[in-house]
């Protein structure tokens, strides 16, 4: 009898879904820009626009990107993961903008899990307990200096 009961408690518990962390953070896209780290990856060809920010004159479009990256967030807090995340996004904005001859990324948008939200100031992050991930959508442009 405390076979069966083992074996049904077993069960139940393997049958009840995980529950994984996915916290949802708003991060400045100036505080990021800021970071030491970003001085050495970030060289300022291109620029960097949320949508609905002040942006200097657009010229040319030059098409849309998305970028989608996820870093390991163990033994990191929330914030500094999904700061190097986001930076990780932003410096494969710039090799992609150089590409398609850019030298901004305009009305850049979260767009986690191809859920877009716009704010002039914020972009989203999602924090596991493992890991961290970072989506944006903008279109590469050519703005006035």
């Amino acid at each position: 009898m405390k076979k069966l009961l083992l074996t049904a408690v077993l069960a139940a518990c393997a049958a009840t879904p995980a529950l994984a962390r996915d916290t949802e953070h708003k991060l400045s896209l100036e505080d990021v820009l800021a970071m030491p780290e970003a001085q050495g990856k970030l060289d300022g060809s291109v620029k960097f626009y949320l949508k609905g920010q002040k942006t200097p004159k657009v010229l040319e479009r030059k098409g849309e990107g998305v970028s989608n990256r996820k870093t390991n967030a163990f033994n990191k807090t929330d914030l500094d993961a999904c700061r190097w995340t986001a930076l990780s996004v932003l410096m494969a904005f710039q090799e992609s903008a150089k590409r398609a001859g850019a030298n901004a990324v305009v009305d850049i948008v979260s767009y986690y899990k191809k859920d877009t939200e716009a704010s002039a100031t914020d972009f989203e992050c999602h924090a596991g307990a493992f890991v961290a991930a970072v989506a944006l959508k903008g279109t590469y442009a050519k703005v006035a200096d």
